[in-house]
Parts: structure tokens; sequence; C-alpha cells
């Protein structure tokens, strides 16, 4: 099998991945942000929440991408985008990561279509 077919089977089961099985993506916390909240109470007061308690979470602050285009895996926070968010982030991914790995082989002086180990 030649280098492009497995680069394009691997290319549509990401974007397969990321564009169906998105939506089967439990919504409830995973193990890390559980454990982080473990011991906490959350008060809202006048339509904010605060976390109250003794808990690694109490600590936590928003990070400043929160309000990103992307954030929450949603597009704009509507939660019936999340599949078009997830092709959207294998998308820039993969250009992003296409890009630095051809800059890197012109920086080495080879066009990655040599055999490999071999010396230009």
């Amino acid at each position: 099998m030649t280098r492009r077919r497995v680069l394009i089977l691997f290319a549509v089961a990401a974007f397969l991945c990321a564009g169906v099985l998105s939506y089967l993506a439990d919504s409830s916390p995973d193990g890390l942000e559980a454990a982080t909240a473990r011991g906490c109470a959350v008060v809202e007061l006048d339509g904010s929440a605060t976390v109250t308690g003794q808990c690694p979470a109490r600590e936590a602050t928003d990070h400043p991408w929160d309000a990103g285009p992307l954030a929450g895996y949603t597009i704009g926070g509507h939660t019936g985008s999340t599949g078009v968010a997830g092709i959207l982030g294998v998308a820039a991914t993969s250009v992003v990561a296409a890009t630095l790995f051809r800059v890197l082989a012109r920086r080495r002086g080879t066009s990655g279509t040599g055999t490999p180990g071999a010396r230009p």
C-alpha cells in the first residue's frame, strides 16, 4: 500500500471519528474533571456560580480561550454542532501538522521521497 493511500485512509478515519463519534461523547465530566471536583459544592448567587468546599477545582479559573469559536467542542456554543466542531478541529490540526512536517523536511534537505535512513 502506498504512503499516499495510507494517509488518505488515516484522514478518512480521523474525519469519521471526529464527525460521527463525537455525537456519542458523554456530556458528564471526565475522570480528571470529576476527580478535581470531588468534595466541592457549587453555589449559585445572582446568576454566577461559586465553587466551595475542599477540592482542587476551587482554585480553577476560566481558560482564556473559553470564549473561542470551538470552545466546549461546539461552534459558538450550539450543542448540536459537536460533529462539525470535531471536523474543523481535525482539519486545523492536519493543516498545522502538514505545514510543520514540510518545513522540517525542507530544513533537513530532503523531500520525503527518498529511502529512509539515506543521506542526500
